[in-house]
């Protein structure tokens, strides 16, 4: 850029100079925008779908297809769905992995952290100043596994806990007792403690979010009800969450996006012969194709809508 302010009696390059600094001055706003952190995505200004599937390869011949997940934020059934036919121990180096990191988000208001058991996800909407942006976090996480269910409904945070001890519930107690192992009154903080170094309770008695010592079971229905994190997200969040915050747990298997031209999509997590969904569910979907414009609703293909919702891939599929 100096070379612009020689001083030349040239015509042709004083107009090339000035090209140059404009040129210059107006791609300094990309490059200068900071980029969000991975799963931090703005707020679209229209429709519901943030981020994007993409492609990766497997560059050490160690790494798992979790590890891969992980490093992507995404989760155990998440990563495999998006790759049935890869190896979940031994992909292989230079194997192609894909990574569904695209979200139509919950169809729910957007404030503070709603956890949508279906796709075993949590959605952080942060209250911002007026000169920031809005934004959405998201990150996978391990939910209640059969007769364990986590409970629905809009609740709060209570208080966070940073090193907590683990106090064995009766029915973990009844059920080592059984095996003959029984567990300790209290777990301390420590590698052997199952809600690892952060804890954030909810005014839900005896339900947390919280962090684990069995980060390979994140996006797994796995707990006994609580919401896990991993380690790193949990850690990313837990300061950002005050007490109070509310949190809305929902159980939204089947999402209708629109991208930035109202172009529609679904997005389906469990296969009608696994779940029952309700006709008021369906209903649901149906209304909302309907408030697309005319143009759009005419052409909705309600074959692939239906083949998708069968499906229960997670994938977000056009319905046009």
């Amino acid at each position: 850029m100096s070379s612009c302010f020689v001083k030349s009696t040239c015509g042709d390059c004083l107009l090339r100079c000035v090209f140059i600094v404009a040129l210059w001055l107006v791609s300094v706003p990309a490059f200068a925008e900071p980029s969000l952190p991975l799963g931090h995505y703005p707020l679209p200004e229209t429709g519901n779908i943030v981020g994007e599937t993409y492609t990766v390869s497997v560059e050490d011949e160690k790494d798992t297809l979790l590890d891969i997940a992980h490093a992507h934020g995404v989760g155990y059934e998440e990563i495999r769905r998006a790759n049935p036919d890869t190896s979940l121990w031994v992909p292989g180096k230079g194997t192609q992995v894909q990574i569904p990191a695209q979200h139509i988000l919950p169809d729910v208001e957007r404030k503070g952290v709603v956890i949508n058991i279906a796709e075993l996800r949590l959605y952080y909407y942060p209250e911002v100043q007026n000169d920031e942006m809005p934004r959405v976090e998201t990150y996978p996480i391990g939910i209640g596994r059969d007769g364990f269910d986590t409970p629905l409904g809009i609740t709060k945070t209570t208080m966070r806990l940073e090193d907590p001890a683990w106090y064995p519930p009766e029915s973990v107690r009844r059920e080592a007792a059984a095996r003959g192992d029984p567990p300790p009154n209290v777990v301390p903080p420590g590698p052997d403690n199952p809600l690892g170094q952060h804890a954030i309770l909810l005014d839900i008695p005896g339900y947390l979010i919280h962090g684990t010592n069995q980060p390979d079971g994140i996006g797994m229905r796995a707990s006994r009800g609580c919401i896990r994190m991993h380690p790193d997200d949990i850690k990313a969040v837990f300061d950002q969450i005050p007490n109070g915050t509310q949190v809305n747990i929902i159980d939204e298997p089947i999402k209708l996006g629109r991208d930035a031209n109202h172009l529609p999509y679904v997005q389906a997590f469990t296969s009608l012969n696994e779940q029952e969904t309700s006709i008021s569910d369906l209903l649901n979907i149906v209304n909302n194709v309907d408030e697309l414009p005319d143009t759009k609703r005419s052409n909705i293909d309600y074959e692939a809508m239906k083949n998708a919702i069968r499906r229960g891939s997670g994938r977000i599929e056009p319905l046009i």
